[in-house]
């Protein structure tokens, strides 16, 4: 493994949870991605004199160990997957202080004409070099669950443009600023069971995500106006499952989905916390119905 991204949580990219924010995640996972692939060829040297570059297609992310304002971290990374036009590249963050696993991810990325969006095969070159760098990888593969059906027990969490300064090097949203859009949507959904803003602050609770499966179907480009919708599919005694789906308002078209798993948390014990009852019902009341359930 390489190291691809090293640094420090500052405070503004801290929670209302206290702790390091899911979307600032996204920022190093992906730095730590262009890491990987300028090692490969396939940077932003590349991109600018090819017009081909590597988005992220989706994510495998869990989180295992917090980290918080001023902890120190490092990531390291290598090829887990090598495909005709698609590479998998493993990422793992550690507490650089104590040593400790913090998050593992694994990314697949495809390789695109930027231009057209269109799949072109690897470079033997670069093919080459990665197969050269593949990786064990022992996490545990991303559970398939069923999906929501319809549109019932969608709550609407964003409606909003796609800003210039969104954009990363491959000229399309960086993934920080997807995951700040579900982050947001699931705060309106949780709202509508009692999760309210003022219910964390007044009893010391949050949300404590511990699995993203994030998919990225298209690209968010300057301008594009987004939509997003969230839905319950899991409550369990403090555990909550949410699915986020983003559309694009011009066109209708799905641009990204989220599956986010996480636990009601103990603000003060920094541990998962029952759901009181009343939201506990109102939450179960609001399940959106899956294909397995339809069957």
């Amino acid at each position: 493994m390489i190291e691809s991204c090293r640094g420090l949580v500052p405070a503004w990219e801290v929670d209302h949870v206290g702790h390091f924010t899911v979307a600032y995640y996204h920022q190093r996972v992906e730095d730590a991605g262009f890491a990987v692939l300028e090692a490969l060829g396939l940077g932003p040297t590349y991109t600018r004199s090819d017009g081909r570059g590597c988005p992220t297609t989706n994510c495998h992310v869990r989180y295992l160990h917090e980290l918080r304002s001023g902890d120190i971290y490092h990531v390291q990374s290598g090829l887990l997957a090598i495909e005709e036009t698609e590479l998998v590249f493993g990422h793992k963050l550690f507490d650089s202080a104590s040593g400790t696993l913090c998050t593992t991810v694994a990314q697949r990325v495809g390789h695109l004409d930027i231009a057209t969006g269109k799949p072109i095969a690897l470079p033997a070159a670069a093919r080459r070099t990665a197969e050269a760098q593949r990786i064990e990888w022992q996490e545990p593969p991303p559970e398939r669950r069923p999906r929501p059906i319809g549109d019932e027990g969608f709550v609407d969490g964003v409606l909003d443009t796609v800003e210039p300064h969104e954009m990363n090097i491959l000229g399309r949203s960086s993934l920080t600023h997807y995951v700040h859009r579900f982050s947001a949507a699931g705060g309106h959904v949780m709202a509508a069971f009692g999760m309210t803003p003022d219910y964390m602050r007044t009893e010391h609770r949050g949300l404590s995500t511990f699995e993203f499966q994030l998919a990225i179907a298209g690209p968010l480009r300057s301008g594009d106006l987004v939509r997003v919708q969230s839905a319950l599919v899991h409550v369990g005694n403090s555990s909550l499952r949410l699915f986020h789906r983003m559309t694009n308002r011009r066109t209708g078209e799905e641009v990204a989905t989220l599956e986010q798993s996480g636990v009601h948390l103990d603000r003060e014990a920094r541990r998962s916390a029952p759901l009181p009852d009343a939201l506990r019902a109102k939450a179960l009341a609001m399940l959106a119905p899956t294909a397995r359930e339809t069957a």
